[in-house]
């Protein structure tokens, strides 16, 4: 028998996520990496509404809600009040990509620029998926969501947001897809064991956003790895980039057919996004290549 690779277990049973969901899973793999003793600040969004009605609660470790701009920013006030009683438990920043990539993205960078020292985990669906399924700045280019409907599909790109995190020249900053379970659990391990701030950047699947089976969670996740919509890469202080082992590269049609939510994307729209996912991959190579070149010299 298959030995689980959940020993902790600090997520219960009976979360209120739907059928499927990646973001759910995502934070069994987290706290299964970083323990018990972790504290939890998480905005508005997906996933205080998975944690339960007072008194009850699916999580093992202490959790603060918090206003939707504020994860960063709090979670550096827990992180001086622990310092200040002698405590070491890590902090966890946990937010989607709408309260990171937009609604808390100042936050986040006084935390970034000040360094605190605090794990932060986007958990990404690429929508406001808790209010409507609405398009944030993680929403891929040619995406269907409810707020760009059928013939105004959404025209632009993807936000960098690794590139915005290491600009802050952070400890570490990794990608990371739930299609990847010991990758996932890994880096948030090395990033346990280092200071300062520590960011991941985590894909996580969402069926009704992006109307795909429940069942398909996990190969779509991995799919856009393989794709390389998705690449794993670590960074190092801002500068040292290094790209993780990654599977044999397929077309993007095998990542995209899997999602109604593409299902409008023309023929020149495919293409388009080919083109756009190669130009990203290439352009991560190349900041490898010469950040490894650096450090030889």
């Amino acid at each position: 028998m298959t030995k689980s690779v959940f020993q902790k277990d600090l997520l219960t049973p009976g979360h209120m996520g739907c059928p499927g969901c990646g973001a759910s899973l995502a934070m069994r793999y987290v706290l299964e990496a970083l323990g018990e003793n972790t504290v939890v600040v998480m905005p508005a969004g997906c996933w205080p509404t998975f944690v339960g009605l007072y008194p009850s609660t699916t999580l093992k470790v202490p959790v603060m809600s918090v206003p939707f701009a504020t994860t960063a920013a709090t979670a550096s006030g827990v992180r001086a009040s622990l310092d200040r009683q002698g405590r070491r438990d890590t902090v966890l920043g946990w937010a989607g990509d709408g309260g990171t990539f937009d609604i808390g993205l100042q936050a986040l960078s006084g935390a970034a620029e000040k360094g605190v020292d605090m794990i932060y985990v986007c958990y990404d669906n690429e929508a406001y998926m808790n209010t409507g399924i609405q398009r944030s700045s993680a929403t891929p280019r040619g995406c269907w969501t409810t707020t760009t409907p059928a013939g105004a599909l959404k025209r632009e790109p993807k936000k960098n947001i690794m590139e915005i995190m290491a600009a802050h020249r952070i400890t570490y900053a990794a990608s990371t897809s739930l299609g990847y379970p010991y990758d996932v659990m890994n880096k948030v391990r090395k990033a346990k064991d280092l200071s300062g701030m520590r960011f991941i950047h985590l894909l996580a699947p969402c069926p009704t956003g992006w109307r795909h089976e429940t069942q398909l969670t996990l190969e779509v996740a991995r799919k856009a790895v393989e794709s390389r919509v998705f690449p794993l890469y670590e960074i190092f202080g801002g500068l040292e980039w290094k790209i993780n082992p990654m599977p044999v590269k397929i077309p993007i049609d095998e990542y995209l057919d899997l999602q109604g939510r593409f299902k409008g994307l023309s023929l020149e729209g495919r293409v388009d996004f080919q083109e756009w996912v190669d130009r990203e991959w290439a352009g991560i190579q190349d900041k490898c290549a010469h950040s490894q070149a650096a450090l030889s010299v």
